[in-house]
């Protein structure tokens, strides 16, 4: 069996406090794989490292202990490989929408000629429907078309991993959502591996391929991992008529808001697994038992398919 493309192992990151001396562990024991083309979200409660997981993995900020590697090569600063989309659009408001694109392609290919520099940031905007908008400044944009230059500003450097630290949750519904479509068309199109933060269950059954629940904060680890079992090809419009869209909702709220305390470090659940191996669920997936019931005859009786 190959390598994983990214392998996080025993991530720990610590803060100092105002004396300067290392405080209570954000998180801890946080252990994961991303493959290649994977597309892995997180969920979790404010306060559990979520973002400063993804700022690790982009090499934006230095972890306590534990090491990151990406494609067997250790993760200690940015690089062009890895393409981050933050929750603000960060577009730098002096140059155009082709402008702010350029820039990031010409920092990537300093070589290329001014033509191609031009062509290559025009597919990008097209890719995400903003080449119509290619002269104008970002202020003159709505929230929802900044973020779609700075998605295409991220594709367009052709990083080995996509970021997206909330990218949608300032936006009003109607516009997250057409943005979640389009970014969905996109990486089902390139196959791009992705890893995003998010609170939106919703966002994240329709995005990912697997998603990463957090244990509450301090001390915060990853509790489970759930697959996502629909078929890849999923849309927006239609996922909610799948019987599994119902049976991965339900596991993933209940998570959040009754069980996610429950796996604190000073909680019981915490020893009930090894923190290098969290438990696999699998909730879209049910099997048939059969139990005798005494009246005679066997009922089947659905339960969830657990791997740990």
């Amino acid at each position: 069996m190959s390598p994983a493309f990214v392998r996080v192992e025993e991530l720990c990151k610590r803060y100092p406090d105002a004396r300067g001396r290392l405080g209570e562990a954000v998180f801890e024991h946080v252990h994961f794989e991303v493959e290649r083309g994977e597309f892995i979200a997180v969920l979790g409660h404010s306060g559990c490292g979520k973002t400063t997981i993804l700022n690790i993995l982009a090499g934006l900020e230095q972890a306590s202990s534990g090491v990151v590697l990406m494609e067997g090569h250790e993760v200690s600063g940015p690089s062009l490989d890895r393409g981050v989309v933050f929750q603000g659009h960060a577009l730098m408001p002096w140059r155009t929408v082709l402008g702010n694109v350029a820039f990031a392609v010409q920092s990537r290919w300093p070589r290329w000629t001014r033509e191609q520099v031009r062509e290559h940031s025009m597919r990008q905007l097209e890719m995400v429907g903003m080449a119509g908008a290619a002269d104008k400044k970002p202020h003159q944009l709505s929230g929802g078309m900044k973020q779609r230059v700075g998605i295409a500003r991220a594709f367009a450097i052709q990083p080995k991993m996509l970021l997206l630290d909330e990218p949608f949750g300032a936006l009003d519904a109607l516009t997250r959502g057409t943005i979640q479509d389009e970014l969905l068309r996109i990486v089902q199109a390139t196959r791009q591996t992705v890893f995003m933060i998010t609170h939106d269950v919703d966002e994240a059954i329709l995005l990912a391929d697997r998603i990463v629940l957090m244990s509450n904060g301090p001390l915060a680890r990853i509790a489970e991992i759930v697959e996502i079992t629909m078929p890849r090809e999923r849309t927006r419009a239609g996922m909610h008529h799948d019987p599994q869209y119902y049976r991965i909702r339900n596991h993933l709220v209940d998570f959040l808001v009754n069980r996610s305390r429950g796996y604190a470090a000073d909680g019981e659940l915490a020893v009930l697994h090894d923190p290098r191996q969290p438990p696999v669920v699998r909730p879209g997936l049910v099997v048939e038992e059969a139990r005798d019931e005494p009246g005679g005859g066997d009922v089947p009786r659905l339960r969830q398919v657990i791997n740990l």
